[in-house]
């Protein structure tokens, strides 16, 4: 079945979505959302008219859709990194140093508190922001590896007594943290972004693992002996944890 795709975007001043559009030979008009951007499928045999009235027609639908669910808006939010921004994370502070180059690969350096982001000059807005974003989480994350392991250990010392493999830190969207058969205890560098107990309710989720490789009454058991008040720190999450991303 020959099929063609195409990507554009779709720009506000809250987001911007990308669309990838699967011209088939045989196929229905089908309009849908996910984690990658919109998807838009139509045959490829329609004339001009009817695709230009089809794409007025899913934009609307997109329009529509962040209006009823702000989960894509947050998703997908546009963020304006700029020279000399500020980040606190952590109590610690980071200036941001932007440079555009004629080159193939994005880079980002720490020194002295200032992230220097030496970003790639042709690449589309939310190319660079995910690059951007990729890249604070990586330099930021490295800069408290040291830190969160040690927590890790004080905690798994103080409740759970277990050998742990390697602590990790990296981005992640689909989960906090999680547990890898390998006894490797595996965090979310959005994490860095939450209040202290917060993270620490996520790493005593992860080390309750290492007894219960499961959510069963017998791993929340575990959990709230470490920690009673863990349900507070879930709820904090759900109702906040969308927002903290780099």
């Amino acid at each position: 079945m020959a099929k063609a795709t195409e990507t554009y975007y779709i720009e506000t001043k809250e987001w911007i979505l990308p669309v990838h559009v699967h011209r088939i030979r045989w196929a229905s008009i089908r309009f849908s959302m996910g984690r990658s951007g919109a998807t838009l499928r139509l045959p490829k045999s329609i004339s001009a008219t009817q695709t230009q009235d089809i794409f007025r027609k899913f934009e609307a639908w997109v329009h529509k859709t962040f209006a009823k669910d702000s989960h894509w808006g947050t998703l997908f939010k546009r963020v304006e990194y700029q020279t000399d921004d500020r980040m606190i994370v952590g109590g610690r502070q980071y200036v941001l140093r932007l440079e555009e180059e004629n080159r193939k690969t994005n880079t980002a350096k720490l020194q002295e508190g200032i992230i220097l982001l030496r970003l790639k000059r042709e690449q589309n807005p939310l190319e660079r922001q995910q690059a951007i974003r990729t890249l604070l989480s990586r330099i930021i994350g490295a800069d408290f590896l040291p830190a969160i392991t040690q927590r890790v250990h004080q905690l798994n010392d103080r409740h759970f007594q277990q050998v742990i493999g390697r602590v990790r830190l990296k981005y992640n969207r689909s989960n906090w943290g999680s547990c890898s058969s390998k006894k490797n205890i595996n965090l979310s560098t959005r994490l860095l972004l939450t209040p202290s107990p917060v993270i620490d309710y996520v790493i005593v989720h992860e080390l309750a693992h290492l007894l219960e490789m499961n959510h069963s009454p017998a791993f929340w058991a575990h959990v709230e002996r470490a920690m009673p008040e863990y349900r507070k720190h879930e709820r904090w999450l759900k109702e906040h944890g969308a927002d903290c991303d780099f």
